[in-house]
């Protein structure tokens, strides 16, 4: 299967969705704290989902397709983070402004055009992250721009909006979720299909992340930020890879979805060339075949091991199984030999896109989820059954067979599943929302969302955008990290280094102890992005020091310039103890005595010489040697009180005097 592509060939295209969580006390539109996570729960509450109307009066394909899958949806509550308005059992409470602040900051920072007046929308979720079945979302501003690799990065909007629940268990037709994350502001960041290779998806989604992270006012860690990825080829259509947590996925992921559709649009053609051109005119038969297999050397097939896998896994009908006893169902292909096994992403093949299908509807997640003629599983008598399976169908050598099975109601949605996905097949890509995997593969999660899930919220008002709450937002606005980046780049910090900080937030007590303590731009980035980032994994608590301490060392620093050397001391006695002053810190660490610098090294040059300063060294290198050992000598005693660098040339000053046994002088 070819894995190498050409991105500007095929036509590669793809945009973001960043959703960053805002650093709010509370939630959305109720008053429940935000960002307090629970393991245990104090309730449970079941709920079934149905589609409802738009209103242009139509229905969301998204929708239907959810109502198909009869999911009994769980959710998990406590009573310290959710109340009834995440339950939908009251109404909203106003929208929390200091999320909106974050959000209008977001925009400023982008270029954006605020909106004159913010309107909460209703967005329709049917897969049961949101108890109400729709998210309140709306947007604050549009037409942004982003500098990315010499060229703009448009920024279609930013919006502002309530986070979905954490998904705990999705087995068969049950699926459940816990709330605690369920209503915590975030912003979207929605970007124009302007990136063109896999690289630029990263570096574009670091971007958009250190831009939400300049702020000062997002989460960080673990699920506080995820993006969805927007991918198409020449001739495809937008594919949603959903829910990326890290953005060295995307490479691997962007380029998978890429040869996915290249394979999908070639596989659409050999179709075309067998007659399939419209859906319709794919068809298919189907029969239940269990008694083909009631004694089978392939224990999935068998009902025994199906009653054994729903007892150890503890499945109960009405909840995880579906309908009915268990059954072995064959599905024919007429004429469709040969595309079971077409490759589709890297170490996939079209058999995969039909397993994702029966796995998320159908509600057949027991493995392999489907077995198909074209790769058919190696074990005693296999191919024998086989036969008989191909007899009993009365297959043709231009036919291929898939064996599904479970609870029989599951099996017949499954087999219908499999029409309908090599129907969409006759059109080339369908519009679909994947979901991705650690390999860079990714997985049906359910159809592509359409306008017609969108409509006003009429419970909540519009809140009017004023020019005085934009004005004071902006005059407090940090420097964009692109500036930033620029700035600390020229001064000679590291580009990792550079990073770090504007994710960390520490790239604001660099500009603060640059400003008031008229710090050295590199040492104060060296300081605040590396070395403090070791004693903050020793356990240190670096960032309990207040930010006056930093500005007053820095302060001290310029007149005392070794005082910066001991910054590991200093921190770690500053850490244990934030309200004390940096004046009796440096007075225990005895770095404000004067000390005889001629003395120390006088002290010494008296002392013997160790074993590997051999008069066999060369003279040159037996000096460096020297060199380097009467340093560690004297800068245990020195450190703080006299910069290294004075040091230094004074031993290389008065060993050029010395005599060092064995060499010329």
């Amino acid at each position: 299967m070819e894995q190498q592509i050409d991105y500007a060939e095929v036509g590669l295209i793809a945009g973001l969705e960043v959703h960053q969580q805002l650093l709010t006390e509370r939630k959305m539109f109720c008053h429940c704290p935000a960002g307090r996570y629970t393991k245990e729960h104090d309730g449970v509450v079941l709920r079934h989902m149905r589609p409802t109307l738009s209103e242009l009066g139509e229905y969301d394909g998204t929708a239907l397709m959810e109502f198909k899958t009869k999911k009994n949806i769980i959710y998990l509550l406590h009573k310290s983070n959710v109340c009834t308005y995440e339950m939908d059992d009251t109404p909203p409470f106003l929208l929390n402004q200091q999320a909106l602040d974050v959000a209008i900051e977001q925009c400023l920072m982008l270029g954006c055009d605020i909106v004159d007046e913010v309107h909460i929308a209703r967005k329709q979720y049917l897969d049961g992250s949101i108890p109400t079945g729709f998210q309140r979302t709306a947007i604050v501003g549009v037409g942004g721009k982003l500098p990315l690799r010499g060229r703009t990065l448009s920024v279609v909007q930013v919006s502002v909006e309530e986070d979905s629940c954490r998904e705990v268990l999705d087995k068969g037709h049950l699926i459940v979720w816990r709330t605690d994350r369920l209503g915590m502001p975030l912003i979207e960041t929605v970007t124009g299909p302007d990136l063109r290779t896999p690289e630029e998806v990263e570096e574009a989604i670091l971007l958009v992340g250190r831009v939400c992270r300049s702020t000062g006012h997002v989460r960080v860690g673990m699920g506080a930020s995820r993006q969805d990825v927007n991918v198409s080829v020449r001739g495809g259509r937008r594919v949603e890879i959903k829910g990326v947590p890290q953005a060295h996925w995307a490479r691997r992921l962007v380029h998978g979805e890429a040869v996915r559709q290249v394979n999908l649009l070639r596989l659409r053609e050999e179709l075309h060339a067998r007659g399939f051109k419209r859906r319709e005119d794919v068809q298919i038969e189907q029969a239940d075949v269990s008694y083909l297999f009631a004694s089978s050397q392939l224990p999935v097939l068998r009902a025994e091991e199906w009653s054994r896998f729903v007892a150890e896994d503890k499945r109960r009908p009405g909840f995880e199984l579906g309908g009915g006893p268990f059954c072995v169902r064959v599905v024919k292909l007429p004429g469709l030999a040969g595309t079971l096994s077409w490759p589709t992403q890297p170490d996939h093949n079209f058999g995969h896109e039909l397993a994702g299908r029966v796995r998320v509807i159908a509600g057949l997640d027991q493995q392999p989820i489907l077995l198909q003629s074209e790769k058919w599983p190696d074990y005693v008598d296999g191919q024998r059954e086989l036969r008989k399976l191909k007899k009993r169908m009365h297959c043709g050598p231009k036919d291929a067979l898939v064996v599904v099975w479970g609870p029989l109601e599951d099996t017949i949605t499954a087999a219908e599943e499999i029409r309908l996905r090599y129907a969409d097949a006759t059109d080339g890509i369908p519009h679909e929302t994947r979901q991705p995997f650690p390999d860079g593969s990714t997985d049906f999660e359910r159809i592509l969302p359409g306008p017609d899930r969108m409509y006003p919220d009429t419970d909540s008002p519009p809140v009017r955008m004023t020019r005085e709450r934009v004005a004071r937002l902006k005059a407090a606005l940090p420097p964009p990290p692109w500036e930033r980046e620029r700035r600390y780049a020229e001064a000679g910090a590291q580009r990792e280094t550079i990073h770090y900080l504007i994710r960390r937030g520490g790239a604001t007590l660099v500009d603060r102890v640059v400003e008031r303590g008229r710090a050295d731009l590199r040492r104060a980035c060296v300081l605040f992005g590396e070395q403090l980032k070791g004693l903050r994994r020793a356990g240190v608590a670096v960032d309990a020091i207040p930010a006056e301490r930093w500005d007053e060392l820095f302060a001290l620093a310029r007149e005392h310039a070794a005082l910066v050397e001991s910054w590991r001391e200093l921190s770690a006695k500053l850490a244990a103890d934030p309200a004390r002053s940096l004046a009796s810190v440096v007075e225990e660490l005895g770095l404000a005595l004067p000390v005889d610098l001629e003395a120390v090294i006088e002290e010494a040059l008296a002392g013997p010489a160790p074993a590997h300063l051999a008069p066999k060294l060369e003279p040159a290198a037996a000096l460096a040697a020297r060199h380097r050992y009467l340093m560690g000598r004297v800068m245990p005693r020195l450190r703080g009180r006299v910069a290294g660098r004075t040091v230094a040339a004074a031993l290389r000053e008065r060993l050029g005097q010395a005599r060092i046994e064995g060499e010329q002088p």
